[in-house]
């Protein structure tokens, strides 16, 4: 399956389609303590947001770092990941499939994430072909960015 680039109607108000955890659960095999979602609202094909709540709680806080905790940046770009993996599974043709990561470039990190904050994943698909593809991810915090990156990956047999 190609996409292309569909541009949304100026003006068009879009209800996006909110999966739940365990809604997300069905359709990729992260589980507790490595899903880094709360929700996911899709709103079409190409574009889906995560959400992940995050507390003091979290396991990777304790020690990244003591007395100033920040949530990794891997672990940010993996929940940017498991957005796009969500939207993938959701709105593809990608039965008991699952999605690997094949690379990610000009991963930036902008400002540190931290506990008490809501990370809103934001993940818009470049192009899905045959069992690979591309998507273009930012984690923001308030409006503000936190992280970017492009990210390609495999679609294999579960």
């Amino acid at each position: 399956m190609s996409t292309e680039n569909p541009t949304p109607q100026p003006g068009a108000a879009t209800v996006p389609e909110i999966l739940t955890v365990a809604e997300i659960n069905k359709l990729i095999p992260h589980r507790y303590p490595f899903l880094f979602l709360d929700r996911v609202e899709i709103f079409d094909i190409k574009h889906a947001t995560g959400i992940k709540c995050l507390t003091v709680n979290e396991e990777f806080f304790q020690g990244h770092f003591p007395g100033r905790p920040i949530m990794p940046g891997v672990l940010i770009l993996e929940a940017m990941a498991q957005t796009g993996a969500v939207l993938l599974m959701a709105k593809y043709d990608f039965v008991n499939k699952m999605a690997f990561f094949l690379g990610i470039d000009n991963a930036k990190f902008r400002a540190p994430v931290t506990p008490g904050m809501v990370l809103r994943l934001n993940v818009e698909v470049i192009k899905v072909g045959g069992r690979a593809g591309k998507f273009r991810a930012t984690a923001t915090v308030d409006g503000k960015m936190a992280t970017e990156a492009e990210m390609s990956f495999a679609v294999v047999d579960r």
